[in-house]
């Protein structure tokens, strides 16, 4: 069988209010922005691992075109009631300087570094109750 795909592009997880993704993932957590478009319809924000554009996560909020009001709506609760949260798995050279690092800009983790069968990770969720962990593959 040929491969149909060559690489995944855009992941997405929803976010409440894209102005504070933004403080959280660029200024918390160092990823850039890789864009920002007004697009009428949708505020069109991702963003990238610095120097590696080419795999982005979309920050949308949930809304029109994809979903209508109603479904919009219930999204948003769920969202924040940590019901309906998306995942997000980075990797990381060094897990436990990296943890230090982001506690001492106040990142509040639902995990502390764990050493594990597949390496050392650990897990936090955004502000809008998506999960985050990131790992220390083993050597």
């Amino acid at each position: 069988m040929m491969d149909m795909f060559t690489a995944i592009t855009h992941s997405q997880i929803y976010v409440l209010d894209q102005d504070e993704a933004l403080d959280f993932y660029v200024g918390k957590l160092g990823l850039e922005v890789a864009a920002d478009a007004d697009l009428g319809f949708m505020r069109w924000l991702t963003v990238s691992i610095p120097h590696q554009p080419e795999r982005q996560i979309l920050l949308e909020r949930p809304g029109p075109p994809r979903l209508s009001t109603e479904t919009a709506q219930q999204v948003r609760d769920l969202l924040t009631k940590g019901a309906m949260g998306g995942h997000l798995i980075f990797s990381t050279d060094d897990c436990r300087k990296t943890y230090e690092a982001l506690r001492g800009k106040g990142v509040e983790f639902t995990e502390e570094p764990t050493e594990r069968p597949y390496g050392i990770d650990c897990g936090l969720r955004d502000p809008f109750g998506n999960s985050i962990r990131f790992t220390q593959p083993k050597a």
